[in-house]
């Protein structure tokens, strides 16, 4: 069942064949794989023969790992509508997978972009051939004591000494990377190469970092265990410790120069794929809650014949476009925009997860003692959508950073 009606008339065939494309793969391939990596260990989702690998291959025979890359280099050529399509059905499909595959791409799209040509040789085209899984990226921010605090991203709001704890220090035409990412890396054990954000001031705060590209099997590098949690159970994560690992000079894609005007950037990407995302989990929660309200039985009628559960259900419903009208607005705005307004990003990212929390919350009311059982997918939903007021930033804080970017632009 789906209730998506698509409001924008204007759609090209392309986007058309795109938008069945990749719900087909959402419903077929992502949500049961979902469901089933949802019953495990953390240590049994990621080992050898786990659903999640057959995932990552039909993922990649598809070419969808290729988004965010430049044609030059094999990456697919999509609107930014398009792009907003293929998240929110894979957020429709299975959040905690669409965060892995969108993750895994992150170090490779970023050094093809920024990284010199003997980076791209040796990574970049490797990923661009690879179906099978060899090349998994990761994005390594959170930290133990920093988080939320560095969506910041250098703006000049973060205090002096509120820098990362991972450092690197520059010797010659190398960098020395010491320090650990937390267990909230995605994809942190399993990921071959990361895209590592790293103090090098730390007087100038977050305003004193640089962004390397880090392969993951060099002398230094190890991983703690995959991470036990409530939600977004496929989704896997873990720490990253670095000591004394060395990389060339040529690795750091972004020096301290260009942290703060990279941070926009960044966090319009993040928070912008946040937003869709999760636009496309609150759609799968109000399907199943208007499902279930039609089937269940209660005082002689269908409950969505009862008044209560109508004002509910359209409560939902209007939450969930009105996450798709800002969540496109935001990435195709910012698309074309230069630099990007973050804060736009940030109120997708921000109203989207919490409209997917507040829908699934609903939905599972809806379902009474039945969505509290294992095994139903709107238990499942609420759990990966109470995560994400969490994820790529808390809410409150992100608000809080988004407020300061008004202020700014505004003054």
């Amino acid at each position: 069942m789906t209730t998506y009606v698509e409001l924008n008339k204007n759609l090209t065939e392309e986007e058309a064949t795109l938008k069945e494309q990749i719900h087909r793969f959402a419903a077929e391939v992502m949500r049961p794989a979902s469901l089933e990596l949802d019953r495990l260990s953390p240590e049994e989702v990621i080992a050898s023969g786990s659903p999640l690998w057959d995932v990552i291959r039909q993922y990649r025979g598809l070419g969808y790992h290729l988004r965010g890359l430049p044609e030059a280099l094999g990456g697919l050529t999509l609107s930014p509508l398009a792009q907003h399509i293929i998240a929110e059905e894979m957020g429709w499909g299975a959040a905690d997978l669409a965060i892995s595959m969108g993750a895994g791409s992150m170090p490779y799209a970023f050094a093809a972009r920024v990284g010199d040509q003997q980076l791209i040789d040796q990574y970049v085209q490797p990923y661009v051939s690879d179906v099978e899984g060899r090349y998994i990226g990761c994005w390594g921010v959170t930290e133990p004591q920093h988080g939320s605090d560095a969506v910041f991203m250098g703006n000049g709001s973060s205090p002096a000494g509120v820098a990362f704890d991972v450092f690197a220090e520059q010797t010659g035409d190398e960098w020395v990377i010491r320090g650990q990412k937390s267990s909230w890396v995605s994809n942190g054990t399993i990921a071959t190469h990361a895209m590592v954000h790293m103090g090098v001031d730390k007087e100038r705060g977050m305003a004193g970092s640089a962004i390397a590209f880090v392969p993951l099997d060099l002398p230094g590098v190890t991983k703690g265990k995959p991470l036990d949690k409530l939600g977004q159970r496929a989704l896997n994560q873990g720490e990253i410790f670095f000591d004394e690992v060395r990389i060339p000079a040529s690795y750091v894609l972004v020096p301290e120069q260009g942290y703060t005007m990279m941070g926009d950037f960044i966090i319009a990407g993040a928070n912008g794929g946040m937003g869709c995302t999760f636009t496309g989990l609150a759609r799968a929660a109000f399907e199943e809650g208007l499902s279930y309200a039609r089937q269940r039985v209660q005082g002689g009628k269908a409950i969505c014949e009862h008044q209560a559960v109508q004002l509910k259900l359209m409560d939902m419903f209007i939450k969930v476009e009105a996450a798709r009208g800002l969540s496109r607005s935001a990435i195709v705005y910012n698309a074309v925009t230069v630099p990007p307004a973050a804060e736009y990003a940030i109120a997708s990212k921000v109203f989207c997860t919490q409209a997917a929390f507040e829908v699934a919350n609903d939905a599972l009311q809806l379902h009474g003692g039945y969505g509290l059982a294992r095994g139903m997918l709107i238990e499942k939903l609420f759990r990966d959508a109470r995560a994400a007021l969490i994820e790529d930033g808390t809410n409150d804080v992100l608000s809080l950073a988004g407020a300061r970017r008004l202020l700014d632009r505004h003054n």
